[in-house]
């Protein structure tokens, strides 16, 4: 398997999960939302990132297969 498709399959989770105690604050607000807020949100944009490049690394490899 492809370690770039690993990496990209592995942001979200860690994002999300591994560095989630590290933002659990409120106090500084980001765009009026309190920071564990923002980091939610800002994890949900990093994971459809991740998932778009890895639909687009698949749909590359699908193209050159089919050429």
């Amino acid at each position: 398997m492809n370690p770039v498709k690993i990496i990209l399959t592995l942001i979200p989770f860690i994002w999300t999960i591994g560095l989630l105690p590290f933002a659990n604050r409120v106090k500084p607000l980001v765009f009026g939302l309190p920071f564990l807020a923002f980091w939610l949100v800002a994890g949900i944009i990093i994971a459809f990132l991740c998932i778009k490049a890895l639909y687009a690394l698949d749909s590359n490899k699908k193209q050159e297969r089919d050429a």
